[in-house]
């Protein structure tokens, strides 16, 4: 899919690849091609056998709390448990462990008040973890939401949502005023799809979002798309609000209303990400 994104005119942007030197096929393609050719030390030159570190202050902030919505009964924490970057990777991991209120962490990053995009290809190569209870999540939100525009009339956009209760299953979703799992009177923007091993394996993500459509993708191949003109009656910002710039998220919510009971052996939970990359057109 990438390809064929240059091809039509996008440009990288922006990428984190998690310690690794440059771009290219991510470390798990790497190490799998440098073991099977008996060049374990290239794979070790690349810097992806550093000890744990925490991602880029630069790039991406950690949010902490105890109380989140949808019921989630995860604390985030900034702890090296939680979201660490070793391997070239970047690993997020919700953990059976007390924090305040709540019975177990997690963590979640974010781009928000570092970079921003409003159109774009979003590119994102993960393995999804496994586990009742689990609920990973590749999303983003606008920056009006930080400044007042409240949800839902702000928009959402999830690239990537996973349940564990549902393992083959990836959901894909946009949410505004009119469109949203809290209205019964309006049509839901949200698409569910069957993958096969979304958690032992890694899948690219994707998105492209234009002024009137906004696709998404699973391995380079559209899962659904939603256009500016589906709603007739109103194409106004309280149907879609996606003309402004958002920022990512990711993260992993244990429980809650759509990561439902959490069987407490299938901890931990763990993503882990390869890569993150957007392009646009300049």
């Amino acid at each position: 899919m990438t390809e064929k994104i240059v091809q039509k005119g996008y440009q990288l942007v922006w990428e984190d690849n998690f310690g690794r030197k440059e771009s290219g096929c991510g470390a798990a393609a790497l190490q799998e091609t440098c073991k099977s050719a008996g060049r374990a030390e290239t794979f070790k030159a690349e810097g992806l056998e550093n000890e744990r570190k925490s991602v880029n202050a630069q790039d991406w902030s950690l949010e902490v709390g105890e109380r989140w919505a949808n019921n989630e009964q995860q604390a985030y924490t900034d702890s090296l448990d939680n979201v660490s970057v070793y391997g070239g990777q970047l690993h997020i991991t919700a953990k059976k462990q007390t924090c305040g209120i709540r019975s177990y962490t997690s963590g979640r990053i974010t781009t928000a008040g570092k970079h921003s995009w409003q159109y774009g290809y979003f590119e994102i190569r993960a393995k999804l973890p496994k586990g009742h209870g689990s609920w990973p999540a590749i999303w983003m939100m606008p920056d009006s939401c930080k400044h007042g525009n409240p949800w839902p009339h702000c928009g959402e956009i999830d690239i990537m949502e996973h349940i564990g209760r549902r393992e083959n299953s990836i959901w894909f979703s946009l949410h505004s005023e009119r469109h949203n799992h809290t209205r019964k009177d309006t049509k839901q923007y949200t698409t569910i799809r069957e993958y096969q091993d979304v958690c032992s394996e890694f899948h690219t993500y994707g998105m492209e979002w234009t002024d009137g459509a906004i696709e998404f993708f699973v391995d380079g191949e559209s899962a659904c798309i939603y256009r500016k003109t589906d709603d007739a009656q109103d194409q106004t910002e309280a149907a879609w609000p996606y003309d402004q710039p958002f920022y990512l998220i990711l993260n992993i919510a244990v429980g809650g209303g759509l990561g439902g009971e959490i069987h407490e052996e299938d901890l931990p939970y763990e993503m882990v990400v390869d890569y993150v990359r957007v392009y646009q057109k300049i």
